[in-house]
């Protein structure tokens, strides 16, 4: 599913003359913000609810660059959830589809007033379920990958 699609801010290029390994980070941010929307997590639902998403864990790997101005698409698949957690997996693609750089994500849900983990409200959960959802054998191939130097 298509999430977010936005542009390579000037600001965002650093002195390699491509995309800032950190604003990688801030266009899955910025896709978050926008899958909060979806489930019914906008401002005025963080407030009415008194709940939100926390990011736990991020696995952020680069592909390839990204340059001033080039148009970025996010897509999202739900790899698994429970009660109080998500599972994410987010695509960062160009205009020709290839893959920029993909984040695994798991988002923890809070309830604000204690600032503890608590279930998604009632709402949200009907709204996950009708998120995109990867069966347990057909992840993307950069999902569950572990950092780590191979050796023979």
């Amino acid at each position: 599913m298509k999430l977010l699609t936005t542009r390579v801010a000037q600001e965002w290029v650093d002195y390699n003359g491509h995309m800032n390994d950190a604003e990688y980070a801030r266009v899955f941010s910025l896709a978050v913000d926008t899958l909060m929307e979806r489930i019914g997590l906008d401002n005025d639902g963080r407030q009415r609810l008194r709940y939100t998403l926390f990011t736990l864990e991020t696995h952020l790997c680069y592909r390839r660059e990204a340059h001033q101005g080039q148009t970025l698409n996010v897509d999202f698949l739900l790899l698994d959830h429970d009660p109080k957690r998500l599972h994410a997996f987010f695509t960062m693609r160009d205009d020709a589809d290839e893959t920029l750089a993909t984040s695994e994500q798991m988002l923890m849900g809070i309830d604000t007033q204690s600032q503890r983990p608590a279930p998604f409200p009632p709402d949200v959960v009907k709204a996950i379920d009708t998120l995109p959802q990867a069966e347990a054998d057909t992840w993307p191939e950069a999902a569950g990958r572990r950092i780590g130097i191979p050796r023979r």
